[in-house]
C-alpha cells in the first residue's frame, strides 16, 4: 500500500509523464596572446585576446522529451581576456542566445546566432574566421550597414537538416527586421560531406540602408591525409557595388601540431571603391582591392590546451584600408600595408 502511494505521488509530480533526462554544461575558451602590428609604418604592441579561437564562456543544455524529440538552449558570451570586458557591441549573450527543438526532422532554433552563410565561410578558412588570418578581414558590406550575411543575426529563426542524409547537410535562416531598416536577412546553405570531401554553397540576402546586400559563395576541401587543401569563391553585391573574393588555403598536420596557410584576393569594382567596409570598435575600414596572406602554427599540449603563433599581411590597393586584427583602422592609409604577428595560448574547458 505504501509503495502504491509513493508511486502515485511521483506520478502527480511529473504530470503523468516519464521523467525527462536533461543535462546542463558550462563551457568556454580562454585565448590570450602577445601581438605586434604594423600599419602604414605605425606600430602597436599589446596583450590581446582571441588570436586562435574567440575567448568566450557559456552554458548549454538539452532535455530528452522522448520519442527522439529534444529541447535545448545555448547562451554564449564573448570576453576579452586582456581586459575582462564583454564584447559583441555590449550584448552580454552576443555570440549566441538560442532555444531549440530537434528530432528526426532536423533542428529548429530561435534567437541570436551565426547565419548559415557565415558557417559556410568558416568551413573553408583554416582560422575559422578568427584572429590575424581571418578571411573576413577583407570582406565588405559595401556601405549597406548590414554585415549579417557574414556574421551573426538577431531575431533569427533557423532550420538545420538532420543527420543521416547520405552526407548532405544544410539549413535556412530568416531574420525579422522588427521595424529596423537594415536587420532583415534570408540565408541558406547546402553541402555534401563524405570521407575526405566537403563541398558547400551558400546564399544570403540582407536588407541594407538603401537596397539588398547579396552574398553568394561556394567552397570545396579535400583531406589528403598529409594535407587538406581548400578553395572558396565569394561574390558580394549591393546595388551597383560588387566585391569578388578568392581564397586558397591548406592545413598540414605536423606531429602534435598543425600548420595553417591561406591566400585571399579581394577585388572591388568602381562603385564599391571607397564605401564603408565594416565597423570595428566604431572605426570603419574602407573598401578597395586587397590581398591577404596568412601563415600560422598550432602546437597541442593536450586536448584542451594549445600554443600558437600567426603572421598575416594585408596589401591594400586603391582606396582600401583593411587592417590586421589587433591594429587600428586609423593607422592604415589608403592603398598601404597592414600586418600582424602574435604568439599565444588557448585553453578550453
Amino acid at each position: 500500500m505504501k509503495k502504491a502511494l509513493i508511486a502515485l505521488a511521483v506520478l502527480g509530480l511529473t504530470g503523468g509523464a516519464a521523467v525527462a533526462q536533461s543535462s546542463v554544461t558550462l563551457f568556454g575558451v580562454l585565448d590570450a596572446n602577445v601581438r605586434y602590428t604594423k600599419s602604414s609604418g605605425q606600430t602597436l604592441k599589446k596583450l590581446d585576446s582571441s588570436g586562435l579561437s574567440t575567448s568566450r564562456f557559456g552554458v548549454r543544455g538539452t532535455e530528452d522529451l522522448g520519442s527522439g524529440l529534444k529541447a535545448g538552449f545555448w547562451l554564449e558570451s564573448e570576453v576579452g581576456v586582456d581586459t575582462g570586458v564583454a564584447a559583441n557591441g555590449g550584448a552580454f549573450w552576443g555570440r549566441r542566445a538560442t532555444v531549440s527543438l530537434s528530432g528526426d526532422f532536423g533542428e529548429v532554433r530561435l534567437g541570436r546566432n551565426k547565419t548559415a552563410s557565415r558557417l559556410h565561410l568558416e568551413d573553408f578558412d583554416p582560422t575559422a574566421a578568427t584572429g590575424q588570418g581571418s578571411v573576413l578581414s577583407v570582406y565588405s558590406n559595401l556601405g549597406s550597414g548590414n554585415s549579417t550575411a557574414f556574421g551573426r543575426a538577431d531575431n533569427l529563426a533557423s532550420y538545420s537538416l538532420p543527420d543521416g542524409l547520405g552526407g548532405f547537410y544544410g539549413g535556412v535562416d530568416v531574420a525579422a527586421g522588427e521595424g529596423a531598416t537594415n536587420n532583415k536577412l534570408e540565408a541558406a546553405r547546402l553541402g555534401y560531406k563524405a570521407g575526405p570531401l566537403n563541398v558547400s554553397g551558400a546564399y544570403a540576402n540582407a536588407t541594407g540602408v538603401a537596397g539588398k546586400y547579396k552574398l553568394t559563395s561556394i567552397g570545396v576541401s579535400y583531406d589528403l591525409g598529409v594535407a587538406k587543401p581548400s578553395f572558396a569563391y565569394t561574390e558580394n553585391k549591393y546595388n551597383a557595388a560588387k566585391q569578388t573574393i578568392y581564397t586558397a588555403a591548406v592545413t598540414v598536420p605536423l606531429g602534435q601540431g598543425l600548420i595553417m596557410a591561406s591566400y585571399t584576393d579581394s577585388k572591388a569594382n568602381t562603385a564599391a571603391e571607397g564605401t564603408a567596409a565594416y565597423t570595428t570598435a566604431g572605426v570603419a575600414a574602407v573598401t578597395g582591392d586587397a590581398k591577404l596572406f596568412s601563415v600560422g602554427y598550432v602546437y597541442n599540449l593536450s586536448k584542451r590546451t594549445a600554443l600558437y603563433t600567426t603572421y598575416a599581411q594585408i596589401d591594400n590597393d586603391g582606396k582600401g584600408t583593411y587592417y590586421a586584427a589587433g591594429s587600428t583602422a586609423g593607422f592604415v592609409k589608403a592603398g598601404q600595408k597592414s600586418s600582424g604577428f602574435d604568439v599565444g595560448i588557448r585553453h578550453s574547458f
